[in-house]
């Protein structure tokens, strides 16, 4: 009795025991694999440099004598050899890229009188007179399930009944915006106007004269040898290639700041017609921008939060299909809005993947690599493709942050989906989409302000910006946290940080 009892409780607590075989995750080992390919060349250069230690340990007094002997009748080599090494630390110390800094950002926060309720934004439409009943109820659709919330911005202009949608009221916009972020910028960093030496401001669809740069200059009487540039009719990602821009023209000026402005201008391009591809926008974009400070004086790095890393630019191509998925037309009325095609995903999913290929042998660790180089082999050699499917790099290993454009909720959507993220690597881009809408190309700076003020950034993480824009344009910024950022005193989230992240409902009652 006492052996059958014992037996029993053998084998129940051999079942209670966990089955490896099948309980062992494979991330754990891919994360494994990861590590001991990263650090290869460290283990193996430690034994080898304790094999020289113990060697030298074992050496007498003569002996060493002897090393030492040689050494000085070998002298002419020595210095010749010391002499290469000092040239060839010298031209690489010349010819690399001079490093360039962040020295700080900042996001415009409309006041709260702006704000657009849903059942505000539907009445006005409604008021208007300009929208027939089909339009009104598209309209409706799309604002119920875009995730945006109550709290986005328009400008005064179209709160106004009839709404005055004209030159005047959307340079009143841009001043609005612009010069709201950059006061703050310069407060915040103690840079004077007169100190910068480069200005980069893109607006894709308002190109006013006198220049937005020139609105500027003028504003805050900045030096006349300032070098300025004007990006317009790039859309959503023209942020990112204005970062570009500033970077390269960091690389020849010497010992400046450059001060980069991104913004779209809502009021100019407000759309009053029947058209629903038109429709879109006025139901997403909503007013915002951004302003940033760089420089490439190596001083100012203590002061710095990150260092520009990479920046990658790609686009889809240059036919008609492709500029046709994000333009700037008319109806047939003769109203001019900014048309959005069906075929915008599909084009931006090819943009993407010629995007991450050219950056993935840039940061993606050597264990990465190597996985996709053996996957791509394999499915070259063999006829059926189908067994070995297409190896999607673990962009997760290379950055610990993402900021996704917010450029609506199917692009955040697809992008978690095609890159594995989880809920918390998009969740900057979500509550960006919700608190304050699409904001153009100021939005990933939006998104980095979150992950700010929520307090995630820390020394040596990496950040990965992805933008997307007409052409069609898919542009990539990667950034490396200087320091551990803590949460910002001001902000566009200091009123309301402490309630995200928000459960987003797949559609809203309006």
């Amino acid at each position: 009795m006492a052996v059958e009892l014992q037996i029993q409780s053998t084998s129940s607590s051999a079942r209670r025991l966990p089955d490896f075989l099948q309980g062992v995750n494979l991330k754990y080992v891919k994360l494994g694999y990861h590590y001991l390919i990263t650090h290869l060349l460290t283990l193996l250069l430690v034994p080898l440099l304790l094999a020289v230690l113990l060697e030298a340990t074992r050496l007498g007094p003569d002996q060493i004598l002897h090393l030492c002997r040689h050494l000085q009748l070998n002298l002419l080599s020595v210095l010749l050899c010391s002499a290469l090494l000092v040239f060839a630390a010298t031209a690489y110390a010349i010819s690399r890229p001079r490093p360039v800094f962040l020295l700080d950002f900042s996001c415009y926060l409309p006041p709260p009188h702006l704000e657009v309720k849903f059942q505000r934004f539907m009445e006005h439409s409604r008021l208007s007179g300009h929208f027939d009943d089909r339009s009104l109820d598209f309209q409706r659709k799309i604002l119920s399930r875009a995730g945006l919330g109550e709290e986005t911005y328009l400008p005064a202009a179209l709160h106004e009944l009839p709404s005055r949608a004209c030159m005047a009221t959307a340079r009143l916009e841009a001043e609005e915006v612009m010069f709201g972020a950059v006061d703050e910028l310069l407060q915040r960093t103690g840079i004077r106007p007169k100190d910068i030496g480069v200005l980069v401001v893109n607006c894709s669809l308002f190109n006013p004269t006198p220049s937005l740069s020139a609105m500027i200059i003028n504003r805050y009487k900045m030096r006349g040898n300032v070098k300025s540039y004007n990006l317009g009719g790039m859309g959503c990602s023209a942020g990112v290639i204005a970062v570009d821009l500033a970077r390269d023209i960091l690389q020849v000026e010497r010992r400046t700041y450059a001060l980069v402005v991104s913004t779209e201008n809502v009021t100019q391009n407000w759309y009053s017609g029947n058209q629903r591809s038109m429709l879109i926008p006025n139901c997403l974009f909503r007013m915002g921008g951004a302003a940033l400070l760089l420089t490439n004086r190596r001083a100012k790095r203590h002061r710095a939060k990150y260092e520009l890393v990479h920046t990658v630019r790609t686009h889809k191509g240059a036919d008609d299909k492709c500029y046709g998925c994000v333009y700037q037309e008319q109806d047939g009325d003769g109203k001019m809005g900014v048309s959005l095609s069906k075929e915008l995903m599909a084009i931006a999913g090819d943009a993407l993947k010629t995007n991450i290929t050219t950056l993935g042998p840039l940061v993606l660790p050597l264990s990465e690599q190597i996985i996709f180089f053996v996957v791509l082999v394999l499915r070259k050699l063999t006829k059926r493709k189908n067994r070995f499917k297409t190896y999607i790099p673990d962009f997760k290993l290379a950055f610990e942050h993402f900021c996704i454009h917010a450029g609506g909720r199917a692009v955040i959507d697809e992008l978690e989906k095609n890159l594995q993220l989880t809920e918390r690597h998009v969740e900057a881009s979500r509550m960006t989409l919700h608190r304050f809408g699409n904001t153009s190309s100021s939005s990933i700076w939006y998104e980095l302000a979150y992950l700010e003020a929520k307090g995630r950034v820390k020394r040596g993480d990496r950040v990965w910006q992805i933008a997307f824009g007409s052409g069609f344009k898919c542009n990539s910024a990667v950034w490396r946290a200087l320091r551990s950022i803590k949460p910002p005193s001001h902000g566009p989230w200091e009123d309301c940080i402490d309630k995200y992240p928000v459960r987003i409902p797949d559609a809203v009652e309006i």
